[in-house]
């Protein structure tokens, strides 16, 4: 074993969430803070450059490259769960929406009784976070965004011809077009903002991490596998870690804050047992608290597609000419960071509700101006056409999973089961969803670049086949959440404050304590955890220097 080393504050995942806690951990340079990611450092140049999704999606080392297990209303598939596996996590290595999600969502929270979450309390937190470019652009911008923060938002450099046909055709259509998804009103079409900065991605390893690494108070160590908590009694006091093919411990004298995503998280606690006790007990992991909720209440958004063929050559292909324009777009980039490569490919989307029933949007559309490549495990297509594709998910499933150990093993990958189309409901309002898809996808602004449907081809028409199609074809958008959950029932992991329940000197911050998922894509309301969750550690640490009995003092003040 290395020799052990002391800290205030140890956060265990350097990703999205584990970035935003070193910042603003280390900012007053009272506290000394470690932070500790699985991978490697964020030095490839595919992670910066927009349009090299592709490449750190299908990365064996940026990516952990989960599977679920058979999924059985999906036809028993395995599903591929890419997950972000460097610093900046899946930040790092994801499509750069910036979407907040529905001002309902976080009302929802709040009402569920995570008092401090909603709308109205999260809102100065992603303000805060923000570098919004466009704030003078856009209806209200003032009300809604803030400038001088870590993140960078800006408004695409590039936006290929289709996604201008799909607003066009979602006017067509009679859907409204909306300016800011994350303005006053977020149903609609239009153009996603990203997290983006002078043409490259702004990961929030790049915008939160990158500016206060020299700061002497802040460690980072990477390529160290967290294996587990320590703890004396009730009280978290470290973090054990792999790295080099030695063990390794760090000291804790303040928190332990577990930010290893909504897969990561979850497994650490049952590692260092904490959680149900028949889990611990079938590994047998000696119990160090009972919590029933730990793993529990799995969601993800899961995703449908519609692929056009398309005639006019506008979409990525590695075709002779797609790769002529690739070229070209590299030169571009490279010689300024403009052109096709500055795009994160989901340029335009949507917000619209499945059913006239629903009273705020329950779907959402990404377009993307090439042909489904699976997750971009499948590079095949891309050879033989140009085409766009539609995908659509539902925004608020039902259906819940879990997840389990594989062994007590820290470096097994988990069990993961999603459990995606457990209920009528989700399948329903994906069916509902399709159709909206082709409807959409019919008008004349974007049919004239239609050659036909490529998948799933106009042979699918009824409910029933539309059904198998999903069950076949449907993949997830990359969302999971949800698996150490915020709250005050039974099932909760974390309270409103984000410390584990019944433990000391831990919390949990990152998509994990999300109770319900948010009406869209998952960073941007990551990184608002982690902003507001500095806040909460930075007050319960000033507290507990000040007041002696400090659990007492802190547990009257939330009650």
């Amino acid at each position: 074993m290395s020799d052990q080393k002391n800290f205030d504050f140890v956060i265990a995942g350097g990703g999205s969430a584990g970035c935003v806690l070193a910042n603003r951990l280390s900012a007053s340079g009272k506290w000394q803070v470690c932070l500790i990611e699985a991978g490697p450092a964020d030095s490839s140049p595919f992670i910066h450059m927009p349009a090299g999704i592709i490449p750190v999606v299908r990365s064996k080392i940026l990516n952990w490259n989960f599977w679920t297990a058979p999924q059985a209303h999906c036809g028993n598939r395995q599903m591929y769960w890419p997950r972000g596996r460097t610093l900046g996590g899946s930040s790092s290595i994801n499509a750069m929406c910036y979407v907040r999600g529905h001002a309902w969502d976080y009302d929802h929270w709040a009402g569920l009784g995570n008092e401090g979450w909603s709308y109205k309390d999260v809102l100065p937190y992603f303000r805060r976070m923000e570098n919004f470019e466009a704030i003078d652009k856009v209806d209200d911008g003032r009300s809604y965004h803030g400038s001088g923060g870590p993140l960078n938002v800006a408004e695409p450099r590039y936006l290929n011809p289709l996604m201008k046909a799909f607003v066009a055709a979602g006017r067509e259509a009679g859907h409204a077009v909306t300016d800011d998804f994350n303005g006053a009103q977020q149903e609609g079409v239009g153009y996603y903002h990203t997290m983006q900065k002078n043409g490259q991605r702004c990961s929030n390893a790049r915008g939160f991490l990158d500016p206060v690494k020299g700061r002497a108070n802040l460690t980072v160590i990477t390529r160290a596998h967290v294996a587990r908590v320590l703890f004396e009694g009730k009280q978290a006091v470290g973090v054990r870690y792999l790295s080099g093919g030695r063990i390794h411990d760090v000291r804790a004298s303040q928190e332990v804050i577990l930010s290893a995503g909504a897969i990561g998280s979850p497994q650490v606690l049952l590692l260092s047992g904490v959680g149900p006790k028949a889990e611990l007990a079938r590994h047998a992991i000696p119990q160090v608290h009972e919590l029933p909720g730990v793993g529990e209440n799995l969601q993800d958004h899961l995703d449908i597609h519609i692929t056009m063929r398309e005639r006019t050559r506008h979409s990525i292909s590695l075709r002779p000419l797609g790769l002529l324009k690739g070229a070209w777009g590299l030169i571009r980039y490279l010689f300024g960071r403009r052109g096709e490569l500055t795009s994160n490919f989901a340029q335009a989307g949507g917000f619209i509700r499945s059913n006239a029933e629903q009273t705020v949007p329950d779907l959402q559309w990404h377009l993307v101006p090439f042909v489904y490549a699976n997750h971009g495990q499948n590079l095949a297509p891309l050879f033989r056409h140009y085409a766009y594709t539609l995908m659509t998910c539902f925004l608020r499933p039902e259906s819940r999973g879990s997840l389990r150990l594989r062994d007590a093993d820290p470096m097994s990958a988990p069990l993961i089961d999603a459990n995606y189309l457990a209920t009528e409901r989700d399948m329903q309002a994906l069916v509902e969803g399709f159709r909206k898809a082709r409807e959409l996808l019919a008008q004349p602004a974007i049919a004239k670049h239609a050659a036909d449907e490529l998948e799933p081809g106009r042979a699918v028409q009824s409910d029933d086949d539309i059904r198998a199609y999903i069950r076949a074809k449907s993949e997830t958008v990359y969302h999971p959440i949800g698996t150490c959950k915020m709250g005050r029932d039974a099932m909760a992991v974390v309270d409103p404050r984000l410390r584990v329940h019944g433990l000391t000197g831990l919390r949990v911050v990152d998509a994990s304590i999300m109770p319900t998922l948010i009406g869209g894509n998952t960073n941007a309301p990551t990184t608002m955890i982690a902003e507001r969750a500095a806040d909460l550690i930075l007050q319960d640490a000033a507290l507990a220097r000040s007041v002696p009995n400090y659990e007492g003092a802190t547990a009257a003040a939330v009650a």
